[in-house]
């Protein structure tokens, strides 16, 4: 694999290192599956994206496209699996790609960190990211796909208000209090 996306080989890594805070075998073989994607998606064509997982691959499509989490362009909808999309953003159409059960049979190292069968600590990370490197797209496949109307177009916040409870602004939408007030914070004492 000579370059993800416009960067050469090191140079990814060394957004990743910047980007992620190391050198994440996910964050690698993610590149190597958005750079595979965007391939395959037409000249011109406007699109987001969908990740299958929170963990690295939300990174990769961050550092590889214009889709961010922040724009709204990228939805991560936690299936579970190591797997993304890109598409059309006004039709859906567009393409899914993810690591082949049956195409890592042959790539030890990869397998024994996406099924975790070592713990961490007692896999060679230079050696997976370098089986990465030499894989490239060999372990993965892609399906033509199209989204669901549901998850295209942003997602509005419609009209917002201030909650009567803590006084921050909040999207109307959410009821009668804000998120928070409802008891849905993360913190301690709200």
């Amino acid at each position: 694999m000579d370059k993800i996306g416009r960067y050469s080989f090191e140079e990814y890594l060394k957004m990743v290192e910047a980007f992620h805070g190391n050198v994440a075998p996910g964050l690698l073989l993610g590149g190597i599956m958005v750079d595979y994607a965007v391939s395959q998606m037409a000249a011109g064509v406007l699109f987001d994206a969908i990740s299958e997982t929170p963990a690295c691959l939300p990174d990769a499509i961050q550092l590889l496209t214009p889709c961010t989490i922040g724009n709204g362009w990228l939805k991560v909808i936690d299936l579970g699996l190591f797997a993304m999309s890109l598409y059309d953003k006004y039709n859906g159409e567009g393409v899914r790609v993810f690591a082949d059960p049956e195409k890592l049979k042959d790539w030890e190292d990869i397998s024994i960190w996406l099924y975790k069968l070592k713990p961490k600590r007692e896999q060679d990370k230079d050696r997976l990211l370098a089986q990465m490197e030499k894989a490239g797209r060999a372990v993965l496949s892609k399906r033509i796909i199209t989204v669901t109307a549901q998850h295209l177009g942003k997602t509005s916040r419609g009209a917002i208000s201030d909650c009567p409870e803590c006084g921050e602004p909040y999207p109307k939408k959410d009821g009668a209090v804000c998120l928070a007030c409802q008891g849905q914070s993360p913190y301690v004492g709200k």
